[in-house]
């Protein structure tokens, strides 16, 4: 049945085939009324809506339409249309036969001739450009009245090309005119009955829109989540986000919770690529999921009053906002601390990275401590971040309402493992450096790397490389004996001590 009726839906796409609608109904009649949806669509699909499909049906010719671009009504709607549609189809023997007339009253230089019919313009007589016609002059013939040149053609207008703009007039036109006044008749027809249609859509998108989040169900081995009023905020058990399962060869599902007065504030730390937005990001859909009345990816999950749900996940960039990527990051979190209350969920990923490091952090640390000094009323929120100064230097108040944790690694030799499980904890190092072999780095570059900043770590100044810089003596060396082999010694203009002190003394101390 949901196959069919999935079949149905599938068809109410455009005016043609608004008959699925009606089979929709009938299918949803047979099926139990106690559920609202079904009894609104068996009652809402009138005979109102019948009448709208006949009536388009019978009047508009939509392989017509399809073929002329435009609106065009069937045969038999109106005898003037169809009459001079008639006409019209039969032009092109009727001009031949009218062509080969004009013809015996040319100069006989001139070929051949042709009669043809432009709407708008109408009918003219078409005759080749001969050689000897070359200046503007040359194009007038007696008898014709010349209109334009086109394409080597020369067109007139003739006695006779001007006794069937009489007799027939503008065809094309006049059955458009006609056609369009047909048109907007049967539109005003169909908008009598415009709230049928928008109920009708209302009803077959909800519709739609449960299929589609049963069948998702169905296929990905959701599970129904629960609702309960008396838990402020949600558990997850064994959740998975709903797209990265789909894409990943193994996907290792986590569980999640925050409720009552405990770990209200989860600071995640761990590795870059170790999991930690996804984890974020999976929390906030499950919710949403669930807030929705959808089935959820996970084994179980019970959703308490979530009244809102602010993210600093994505900044969408657009030169059409003129703000910077930290001043978009700035607004999604400001309005997360002006609105969240205690049954709103946050997600933060990575902010205050847009700035300077110490700024950032700075930032990240005042909005916790906000957050924290409300107690009991703190909002659910899940921070991931690779600041592991905020908990090194214990930027954040000790206490119940927060909660560490980290994502699961394990270093093999000089390969960073990762276990995608989020455990209690804090991790100990970003392993960017590993991060950076994933990535491509050269070797080279990822050994400075680590030097420089386990130098920063201890305080201790940073110091040249040695490679670079002998090549950087190399360089000026070279430099300097260019210089010299460039001087001319029989120049009266040289002064040599000009020459020591202004460019080989600079260069040298480079080198030495």
């Amino acid at each position: 049945m949901a196959q069919m009726l999935h079949r149905l839906l599938g068809h109410i796409k455009n005016v043609p085939t608004v008959y699925s609608a009606l089979g929709l109904r009938d299918a949803c009649r047979s099926l139990p009324q106690s559920i609202q949806l079904f009894q609104d669509i068996s009652q809402e699909f009138s005979d109102d809506l019948h009448h709208i499909a006949s009536l388009i049906g019978k009047v508009v010719d939509f392989e017509g339409s399809l073929a002329e671009n435009r609106f065009t009504v069937l045969p038999n709607i109106d005898p003037e249309i169809d009459e001079k549609k008639r006409r019209l189809m039969g032009l092109p023997s009727f001009l031949t036969e009218v062509a080969r007339k004009e013809l015996e009253n040319l100069d006989s230089r001139i070929p051949s001739c042709s009669v043809i019919y432009i709407p708008l313009i109408g009918f003219l007589l078409s005759i080749p450009r001969l050689p000897s016609m070359v200046e503007a002059s040359d194009f007038e013939i007696e008898g014709l009245d010349f209109m334009f040149l086109s394409e080597e053609k020369l067109h007139y207008r003739s006695a006779r090309t001007k006794e069937l703009d009489a007799l027939l007039g503008d065809l094309h036109c006049d059955i458009r005119d006609q056609e369009t006044l047909l048109m907007y008749q049967l539109q005003c027809q169909v908008l009598a009955r415009a709230t049928v249609l928008t109920r009708v859509l209302d009803l077959a998108s909800r519709l739609d829109v449960l299929l589609a989040l049963a069948s998702a169900a169905r296929d990905y081995g959701y599970s129904r989540p629960c609702y309960s009023p008396r838990l402020l905020g949600v558990r997850i058990q064994n959740g998975r986000h709903p797209l990265m399962e789909l894409c990943a060869r193994t996907f290792v599902p986590n569980s999640a919770e925050c409720g009552g007065d405990k770990g209200r504030v989860k600071v995640i730390t761990g590795p870059n690529s170790s999991g930690k937005s996804i984890y974020l990001k999976q929390v906030g859909l499950i919710t949403f999921m669930a807030l929705v009345g959808s089935f959820v990816p996970a084994e179980e999950a019970e959703i308490g009053a979530v009244d809102a749900i602010f993210t600093r996940i994505h900044s969408c960039e657009s030169i059409s906002l003129g703000l910077s990527t930290f001043m978009i990051d700035l607004n999604q979190v400001a309005k997360a601390v002006n609105n969240a209350t205690e049954q709103s969920l946050v997600l933060i990923d990575e902010f205050g990275k847009g700035t300077n490091t110490v700024d950032g952090l700075a930032l990240l640390a005042a909005v916790l401590r906000h957050w924290l000094a409300l107690g009991p009323t703190c909002p659910h929120i899940f921070v991931a971040t690779n600041f592991l100064s905020l908990v090194q230097l214990q930027l954040l108040p000790q206490g119940p309402l927060v909660q560490y944790l980290t994502m699961e690694t394990c270093e093999d030799g000089n390969d960073l493992v990762f276990f995608y499980q989020v455990c209690e904890g804090v991790a100990n190092a970003s392993h960017a450096s590993h991060t950076a072999a994933q990535a491509g780095l050269p070797d080279k570059l990822i050994a400075r790397g680590k030097e420089v900043s386990d130098l920063i770590r201890s305080g201790k100044s940073i110091k040249p490389v040695k490679e670079l810089l002998k090549e950087k003596q190399m360089e000026n060396c070279q430099i300097l004996v260019d210089k010299f082999l460039k001087l001319d010694l029989e120049d009266p203009n040289l002064d040599l001590d000009i020459f020591m002190s202004q460019e080989v003394l600079p260069a040298a101390t480079t080198i030495l």
